[in-house]
């Protein structure tokens, strides 16, 4: 049976059920397994397969602890009527061997729903082997999606509860409202005076606050754990998508069995791209995987350099759910690469914490090299090919799938290799700068926007985005980062 340590120890280890209740490891370190790769999936058998079928076979590989009854009821509660499509991360097709694998066609309209649908009845499950005494309360910041997604998977399940951190004024309009309308009885939503690394690192904090983490189990009977992609829960259903991906290509025609394939990811935090790495070592065909940024382009400069510095400007961007300059599932990624050497993790954090920089030996970054491109885009280029997008294939992209679609554009490319491009949420979340970049004269409202988005380019606006104009805020609150703590507390004690 797999189990799971600290990427910086191997002091304790777990079950794949007690990581995902734990979410992070009592040292800071994310939870990993040395047996990864181990096991492959047997690619050709998924072929023609639906997503349900292939979520199994790649799951019960990476949570070899969930029984099958258990594995496929989390799967059907979590790829059913709350989807638009059955295919559930439909490919698009763009031509020219160029393809878009569409991640939005979930509840909140982003590619975090493919995971946040499931986690809550992995979290069930888990809390069901605990014995059920204890509630689970959920604490996760987010850049923009993440909240949301979590917030409609997690509202009214039982035995948990759930509070979402925002950074204030640096999300959408609509993605604001998508979290402060949420309804349930179990949620709390909190905007943080501060930028989204700001409140992760709290929240990290927060998790590491071994008084904390007692008086709550002792005053309120709950336990503290993520929806962040911190947690392995949260990271493993992300790895289904490239393997559905690929099937579907193979299934239409495109690509022969064992033709490799690229994958163009635009990513913030680390965690959609690693999970295209952790599809890579379960055996797809994978010939490297593309990190595209925007102008906080941290990621960038590390891949290219080997050198990882927080110590930077900051940049609210038009793809504010990529604005990130601590992206904490690089970790994951580290680990795996340097050989599982935990001390060398432990060191390179230790210097990230202390002194806001790292630098990974020659060899390690001739690995990571080896697997991972890079690009990025600025704000001019994002808006450019958004319009540039549409005028050439009638396709409309979200700001945050532009910074993908500048990269793949950019890149020496090998025509023989197909390319698919992670489209990571509806344009409809962002209207706005979309309308703008197709040369709209757009209102003050988003959902004005909205409407002359979609009566412009013959498309239509999610109608659980569009509905949101008449929904009623619930939450209001704010607070500085340093009260993000009280902020937990409350809800532990009314939960």
């Amino acid at each position: 049976m797999a189990t799971f340590h600290s990427t910086r120890s191997h002091t304790h280890s777990y079950t794949a059920k007690q990581a995902i209740r734990k979410g992070i490891a009592d040292d800071g370190g994310l939870l990993v397994t040395d047996s990864l790769g181990e096991r492959q999936v047997d690619v050709a058998s998924l072929i023609g397969k639906p997503y349900k079928d292939i979520a199994y076979e790649v799951l019960s590989v990476l949570l070899p602890d969930f029984s099958e009854d258990d594995l496929r009821d989390c799967i059907d509660q979590a790829y059913g009527a709350q989807w638009d499509d059955d295919r559930i991360t439909p490919v698009h097709d763009l031509g020219d061997g160029d393809y878009v694998l569409e991640l939005f066609h979930g509840p909140t309209c982003a590619f975090k729903d493919v995971a946040l649908q499931i986690l809550p009845r992995f979290m069930s499950y888990a809390m069901k082997d605990a014995g059920g005494a204890e509630r689970v309360m959920i604490v996760t910041a987010t850049s923009g999606d993440t909240g949301k997604a979590a917030l409609a998977g997690f509202a009214d399940a039982e035995g948990t509860g759930i509070t979402v951190f925002y950074p204030q004024g640096k999300v959408s309009h609509v993605q604001e409202l998508q979290m402060t309308t949420q309804r349930g009885a179990n949620v709390r939503v909190c905007a943080v005076e501060g930028n989204f690394d700001d409140a992760q690192s709290r929240v990290k904090e927060i998790f590491a606050d071994e008084d904390l983490a007692q008086a709550l189990r002792m005053d309120d009977h709950v336990v503290l754990s993520s929806a962040n992609s911190i947690n392995v829960g949260r990271l493993v259903p992300q790895v289904v998508y490239y393997f559905s991906a690929y099937a579907q290509l193979v299934e239409s025609g495109k690509i022969a069995l064992g033709d490799r394939v690229e994958f163009v990811v635009p990513t913030g935090n680390f965690g959609d791209v690693l999970a295209g790495y952790y599809a890579k070592l379960l055996g797809l065909p994978v010939k490297d995987l593309v990190v595209a940024s925007n102008s906080n382009n941290v990621l960038f400069d590390f891949l290219v350099t080997g050198t990882y510095n927080r110590q930077r400007p900051f940049y609210e961007t038009i793809s504010p759910s990529m604005d990130i300059l601590v992206s904490s599932n690089l970790e994951r990624m580290l680990y795996y690469l340097c050989e599982k050497d935990t001390r060398l993790i432990q060191m390179l954090m230790n210097d990230l914490n202390h002194w806001g920089a790292y630098e990974v030996p020659p060899q390690l970054l001739q690995r990571i090299r080896a697997i991972f491109n890079t690009g990025w885009a600025d704000e001019d280029q994002v808006r450019a090919m958004i319009a540039e997008c549409w005028k050439e294939h009638g396709y409309l992209i979200d700001p945050h799938t532009a910074c993908g679609y500048f990269v793949m554009h950019e890149m020496p490319h090998d025509e023989d290799t197909p390319r698919v491009l992670l489209a990571t949420a509806s344009p409809y979340k962002f209207p706005r700068v979309v309308g703008e970049s197709l040369g709209l004269d757009v209102p003050e409202s988003d959902f004005a926007c909205m409407d002359l988005l979609a009566e412009h380019t013959g498309t239509a606006a999610p109608q659980m985005l569009r509905d949101l104009e008449q929904a009623t805020v619930r939450f209001t609150q704010s607070t500085s980062v340093e009260g993000m703590t009280e902020v937990v507390r409350d809800a532990a004690d009314a939960l």
